[in-house]
């Protein structure tokens, strides 16, 4: 196999993050990481942060200048997940090369890459987390309680489904059948030569 790490114990760590993380959150290191079960922490813990930020944007008892502050940590969690999603790419594609994996420009590739399928994950290990929650909350009714049991046995089954698609696509890239090729987000609205609010503030300073 051309990747040293198993796709199993990733998606394990990140639901064990989850719930350690709602006890104690480390200070975020985006710092380079050593290896790839790391890289995807550090990208979980992103989602992780952008998850809690969006409950407090959605506070109607916060005032203007607070959601203001939460709207802009939004965005900058919003790029590093973006260019996390391209490092877990990027990484496993140098591995790719760096093991001389055999293919061509008619290999065939898919649509969504590691990384996204990898992000998707985390998002769904929050849902799990939280939805769960909902399961074990005393004071609401048994129906709210049974609405969101339904839901989180079919947030468990996309987590199987995924991790059967991410475990086939690994395979794949490993074996030659499929090649990676990344393409950048190309995200323009932090920019201030592509997003016209800024560059046009800045022509006028």
């Amino acid at each position: 196999m051309v990747f040293m790490f198993e796709t199993e114990k990733l998606l394990k760590q990140q639901l064990h993050e989850v719930e350690l993380w709602h006890g104690f959150l480390p200070e975020a290191d985006f710092s380079a990481a050593e290896n790839f079960p790391r890289l995807v922490s550090i990208q979980h813990q992103v989602n992780f942060e952008l998850w809690h930020q969006e409950d407090l944007a959605r506070d109607p008892d916060v005032s203007d200048s607070k959601i203001a502050e939460v709207k802009r940590a939004i965005d900058v969690f919003n790029q590093r997940r973006n260019d996390l999603i391209e490092q877990l790419d990027q990484f496993l594609l140098n591995i790719i090369n760096a093991e001389n994996v055999k293919n061509n420009a008619e290999t065939e590739m898919n649509s969504e890459t590691p990384g996204s399928m990898i992000d998707r994950l985390s998002i769904n290990a929050l849902k799990i987390y939280h939805m769960d929650e909902e399961v074990q909350r005393e004071e609401v009714t048994a129906e709210h309680r049974n609405k969101c049991a339904a839901k989180l046995s079919v947030l468990r089954e996309q987590r199987q489904d995924l991790e059967q698609c991410l475990t086939k696509l690994l395979a794949d890239l490993s074996s030659g059948e499929k090649r990676l090729k990344i393409y950048q987000q190309m995200k323009m609205y932090n920019d201030e030569n592509l997003n016209p609010v800024l560059y046009r503030k800045a022509e006028t300073r």
